[in-house]
């Protein structure tokens, strides 16, 4: 199967997945005893038309079922209702997602630039002093809560004010130049992407070390050996290819612990990403904001893990689409 049709074969099997996830986080918000438009009825601002607007687009006054039918078929056609705050959902998510696609975007790129490698020095000093460090300093990174941590580096921010508390920009930010825009934004993702790095740092490693020690106990890299192939060779040309392989399926799920776990850290510092935005939406029981927000998310879940499919069906052509 050729690539193109490898792609539209697993967007076609997302479909049920994405129906299956709308039908479970639909009907559990449902069963709560809480009025969907308390907080609008609840808001001065929200005009008595926009409540009768959201209560026809609901179908509150119908079961259940109809509800789901009436939402989804809103949610298809783009249409996902008003917050709380009478602001439009799709305007709510349409500021946060790039925000938490940019904070995801640098920790997935420095965590494999730095886990790889990391991992490859441990596996080829297996058991050596410099492996020993490693292996610790990844014990301590997962077993350091990211909640914990990120309040650990917000007090260290506030005690120097070397970084920034809070927030993605800084309140003179309109005013810089473009520039001085980009080392703003530069400057206040430092912390949250410390918090995360440090985070999925330390399972990349220690994966990477494993599959590497298991591939160079295999049977062909003995014999490459056996037949005077430098050691440069058997390990860079034949070991590593076939240990990075499955390294390659963990980026969809790397992507998707990054969204659930970026939600806390998100919080501590203040960060206008999508986590925080649900997080946010279920304290205030937005349902509108809730349901867009955690299709939204399997979306973006869904396509880290087409993406990790793509590249390892690229850097490996013996997998077949499954």
């Amino acid at each position: 199967m050729n690539l193109f049709g490898y792609v539209i074969k697993r967007f076609l099997q997302t479909i049920p997945l994405l129906f299956l996830v709308s039908i479970i986080s639909f009907f559990l918000i449902r069963l709560a005893p809480v009025d969907p438009l308390a907080e609008l009825k609840l808001n001065p601002s929200i005009t008595q038309e926009t409540l009768n607007y959201e209560v026809q687009r609901l179908g509150l006054d119908k079961p259940v079922i109809v509800q789901y039918g009436l939402w989804l078929k809103s949610f298809v056609m783009g249409d996902m209702g008003y917050c709380v705050t009478g602001e439009r959902v799709v305007d709510k998510l349409m500021e946060r997602i790039p925000n938490t696609l940019l904070l995801t975007s640098f920790v997935i790129f420095f965590t494999w630039a730095v886990g790889i490698p990391l991992g490859i020095v441990a596996a080829l000093h297996w058991r050596k002093p410099i492996d020993r460090i490693l292996t610790l300093f990844s014990s301590i990174g997962m077993a350091i809560p990211s909640f914990f941590f990120a309040l650990l580096l917000l007090i260290f921010a506030v005690k120097t004010g070397w970084f920034p508390t809070g927030g993605l920009t800084s309140y003179n930010h309109s005013e810089m130049n473009f520039g001085g825009k980009i080392l703003d934004i530069l400057h206040h993702l430092v912390l949250p992407v410390v918090v995360l790095f440090t985070i999925s740092l330390s399972g990349l490693q220690r994966q990477m070390r494993g599959n590497l020690l298991d591939v160079l106990q295999s049977d062909y890299v003995k014999f490459a050996r056996a037949k005077g192939l430098s050691e440069t060779k058997v390990i860079y040309k034949h070991a590593l290819r076939n240990a990075i392989n499955p390294m390659v399926t963990l980026l969809g799920f790397e992507f998707a612990s990054l969204l659930s776990g970026a939600a806390l850290t998100e919080y501590v510092f203040q960060y206008p990403g999508l986590g925080r935005l649900i997080l946010e939406a279920v304290m205030k029981s937005d349902i509108n904001l809730v349901m867009a927000s955690l299709m939204i998310g399997t979306i973006m879940l869904v396509l880290g893990n087409l993406l990790a499919d793509i590249l390892l069906k690229i850097v490996d052509p013996r997998v077949e689409a499954v």
